[in-house]
């Protein structure tokens, strides 16, 4: 299939991808009715208007409540002074800008080689990925939390090292998964960034603490270790290494840890290998997939950490390998055994999202040394080939130190597979996430379904 050439066929594909795009969305996804900004108005409302205390909150209705660290609450405070319609309004704008700037950061400038259409592409296939579009009918922060990360890589990558690791050490703060890039911080040696992110990370902290010290002192000796107040583990929204264990009833904490030791050896191998090359795109993608495997919850909206992989993999020439990938994660598919994920087929076909981030941990291209990536042929007609749609993505992606500026876009289709074997385990049918309870038909209903 040929893409059209004219710009009056360029603007017909993509009304039609539009007019598809706005079908599948209004049909296929759940709608999450912003349950997860309705935990967050709700907890700062009861906090600031009714004397209420942080972790003591439950969306009427429900047993979920506020679960991230204080310093996440004192950040939300500003929504005490806002009606909950224009809370929301504020929250997708804020998401907008944040995606806007995520988007600049990875993709550079490549944009400018495919103008209107390009950029139209591309927003088609953001608008298909299901950890995005999660984030944004949940009101979740994730894409906030992306964008912070990615301002230090921008500011590490650009030589203003001496500014960088406050967007990771707020992040950290108010999210603990971001704190991996601290990590990553430590195997690249950039020392001074590490100890930046790590004070502002215990400054706000220490800042919550004083705001709110009953609150704060509950969170780091008890909530932070109760998993069961975020959700159920083997929930088929829970796209861990915690989750694929949880749903082959092996609940023994060892085990995870020691799959866990071996994940992060391979990253630190692989990351120590990236950054030898100068190979910063390839160390960032690493360090979110990590954080997303390690982390014993990961919701489905969590996974826009995957995005930068799809840069390295456009950049290393594996578009299709892209294309197929991200497909997969915008088809929904690991809620077809949400009822139901014993045997073989429950094994593959509801861990897809995790075989998919494993997968990528261990196979991503990365070590290609900065001479070899700027010696890489480029387009040289006049007029350079549009984006497939399916993908946003991303060349010389994500603003990593170090990392010589090179775009390009990319779009993804296609399916994945996963190891699979014959364990036969119980139904996981008991709706639970990590704000509210799933409904029965998680593909045709309007309710939460992960959080």
């Amino acid at each position: 299939m040929r893409l059209p050439r004219t710009d009056r066929g360029r603007l017909a594909l993509v009304l039609a991808l539009v007019a598809a795009v706005a079908l599948f969305t209004a049909t296929v996804p759940l709608l999450r009715d912003w349950f997860d900004l309705r935990v967050y108005y709700g907890t700062v409302d009861s906090w600031m208007h009714h004397d209420g205390r942080i972790y003591d909150y439950r969306v009427p209705g429900t047993t979920y409540g506020f679960t991230y660290p204080p310093f996440a609450a004192v950040v939300m405070l500003p929504m005490a002074l806002l009606d909950l319609h224009v809370a929301i309004a504020v929250a997708l704008l804020l998401n907008l800008v944040a995606l806007a700037f995520v988007l600049r950061v990875i993709a550079g400038r490549a944009w400018r080689r495919y103008g209107w259409y390009g950029v139209a592409l591309a927003l088609c296939g953001l608008a298909l990925f299901e950890p995005l579009r999660d984030t944004f009918s949940f009101g979740q922060v994730n894409i906030l939390l992306l964008a912070l990360v990615l301002l230090d890589c921008w500011l590490l990558s650009t030589g203003r090292e001496r500014r960088a690791g406050v967007g990771i050490g707020l992040a950290a703060a108010i999210k603990l998964t971001p704190a991996a890039f601290i990590g990553l911080l430590l195997v690249a040696r950039r020392w001074r960034a590490a100890a930046v992110a790590t004070s502002v990370a215990a400054a706000a902290t220490a800042l919550a603490a004083w705001v709110a010290p009953g609150p704060s002192r509950f969170y780091w000796t008890h909530a932070m270790w109760d998993t069961t107040r975020v959700g159920r583990l083997d929930y088929v929204s829970n796209q861990s290494l915690q989750g694929i264990l949880a749903r082959l009833d092996v609940t023994g904490r060892e085990i995870w840890a020691v799959v866990v030791l071996v994940v992060l050896g391979v990253w630190v191998a692989r990351t120590r290998r990236a950054v030898a090359a100068g190979d910063w795109t390839a160390a960032f993608a690493l360090t979110g997939l990590t954080a997303c495997l390690v982390s014993p919850i990961t919701w489905v909206h969590h996974l826009v950490w995957l995005l930068p992989s799809f840069a390295v993999l456009v950049r290393a020439g594996r578009r299709r390998v892209a294309a197929a990938l991200y497909a997969v994660l915008c088809t929904s598919v690991v809620w077809l055994w949400f009822d139901d994920a014993s045997g073989v087929d429950g094994f593959i076909g509801s861990n897809t999202y995790a075989w998919i981030t494993l997968g990528l941990l261990f196979w991503l291209p990365v070590g290609q040394s900065a001479s070899e990536r700027s010696t890489r042929p480029r387009v040289t007609s006049d007029t350079a080939p549009a984006p497939i749609p399916a993908a946003p993505a991303i060349a010389q992606a994500s603003a990593q130190p170090g990392a010589a500026p090179s775009g390009v876009t990319a779009a993804t289709t296609g399916t994945v597979a996963g190891p699979g074997a014959g364990l036969a385990r119980k139904p996981s049918s008991d709706p639970t996430g990590s704000t509210r309870p799933a409904a029965p038909n998680p593909q045709s209903s309007s309710s939460p379904a992960s959080s």
